[in-house]
């Protein structure tokens, strides 16, 4: 399943209300920290433009801010990048102090229309004042009803608390992005720069519909922290994932032949008591989503029809995406695959390099070769991620998840 936000050219954008949110913590002192950090904001600042303001709050032990609201004329620039240029890292760090008073600041400045966004750039090492994961959530989802978003930005390794910062980015209208190099900050604000500020849908949530005549059984690879209930599909107050503009989601369901038991009533396949109903469709997809300044969702739905074709016959784009995915669950030691090779996410890779003009694939095949080069230990699958979980008889018919 594959599903992509309406592109909005540069120079289409809406202007931008910017908060820069800096860890400064002595935690951040190493270069591919804070240096990598302000890096990455100076290549942000050099694709805005005078429509746009960027302010920056900084936080240790205190917050405090380092630069009132700043437009971004030629002046403005040089003293967004100056104040970015002098910053030194050291103290503990009182993140939740942080988020606090950088919200108040995009509020004060908010552009009715415009982007309105929190960027926060840390390595994710919370250690004084709000610390838990409930309270900073709790705090973000808060603000995100006033229209402010939230980009969090990670960096290094070590201490990096990744399940906080997806955490709070879900439950915050927000997104998360991990930058490790020069090269993937450029690609963040140079490639992704709409995507990363523009949210053209929030709360997108996706149902698939198993036709048990087709399929009798499914798993779906990967989005573990994104699984929703039934229930919540339709509900509009249960929060999920947001879409940036050019923004791409995909997923993978292994599916087994059709054989397996009904799944429960009231679905478009079955009839009641539970009976497959005759259909040349594989599946049917629902979307559901929100406008980014609404409340109320919107319902789109599809059905699938076709033929099958073997892996080999697909286009690069499919093989390429499969051993995406293959690679994921070899990372996650799933049984199944535990006794694949890791060429064989090579050799299905391979093909969609001839269409690779960021060289993002590359990248993606350097890594899988360094990684089936070295013996290290892969932890095993967390219990929550078990493959083919049955729950009433035969497998369930459908499954939700977020963007």
């Amino acid at each position: 399943m594959a599903i992509k936000g309406r592109e909005i050219a540069a120079d289409k954008r809406p202007a931008s209300n910017l908060v820069f949110l800096i860890d400064v913590s002595g935690s951040m002192q190493s270069p591919d920290k804070l240096p990598l950090l302000k890096h990455a904001m100076a290549t942000l600042v050099a694709q805005l433009d005078e429509r746009d303001q960027v302010a920056i709050v900084v936080y240790a032990g205190k917050e405090g801010v380092a630069l009132p609201s700043t437009r971004l004329d030629t002046p403005g620039r040089a003293t967004v990048l100056k104040t970015l240029s002098i910053l030194e890292a050291g103290g503990s760090t009182n993140g939740g102090a942080g988020i606090k008073r950088a919200y108040e600041l995009a509020l004060k400045e908010k552009l009715e229309g415009g982007v309105n966004r929190v960027i926060l750039a840390t390595d994710g090492d919370f250690n004084v004042g709000v610390t838990g994961r409930d309270s900073l959530v709790g705090l973000v989802k808060e603000r995100a009803k006033n229209g402010i978003y939230l980009t969090v930005l990670g960096f290094g390794s070590g201490n990096l608390n990744d399940a906080m910062m997806d955490a709070i980015t879900h439950d915050g209208n927000g997104n998360y992005f991990y930058i490790d190099s020069e090269r993937e900050g450029r690609k963040v604000f140079l490639q992704n720069l709409t995507g990363t500020l523009v949210t053209i849908a929030k709360d997108v949530k996706i149902q698939v519909e198993f036709n048990p005549a087709k399929v009798g059984g499914y798993r779906l690879i990967g989005y573990a922290n994104r699984v929703l209930r039934n229930e919540d599909f339709n509900n509009d107050k249960v929060d999920a994932g947001d879409i940036g503009a050019g923004h791409s989601v995909t997923a993978f369901y292994e599916l087994k032949p059709a054989g397996a038991a009904a799944g429960p009533e009231g679905l478009k396949y079955q009839a009641t008591p539970p009976q497959t109903v005759a259909s040349n469709e594989w599946l049917t997809v629902k979307l559901r989503y929100k406008h980014p300044a609404g409340d109320e969702s919107r319902r789109i739905e599809f059905a699938l029809t076709g033929d099958a074709l073997a892996l080999d016959k697909v286009d690069a784009d499919y093989q390429f995406a499969t051993a995406v995915a293959l690679f994921g669950m070899k990372l996650r030691a799933m049984e199944d695959v535990r006794e694949t090779a890791w060429e064989k996410v090579l050799t299905l890779a391979q093909p969609g390099l001839t269409d690779d003009p960021t060289e993002d694939r590359a990248e993606f095949v350097e890594l899988v070769k360094k990684l089936a080069g070295q013996k290290r230990r892969i932890l095993p699958a967390p219990a929550e991620v078990r493959p083919g979980a049955p729950t009433t008889p035969g497998y369930k018919s459908r499954r939700n998840f977020s963007g």
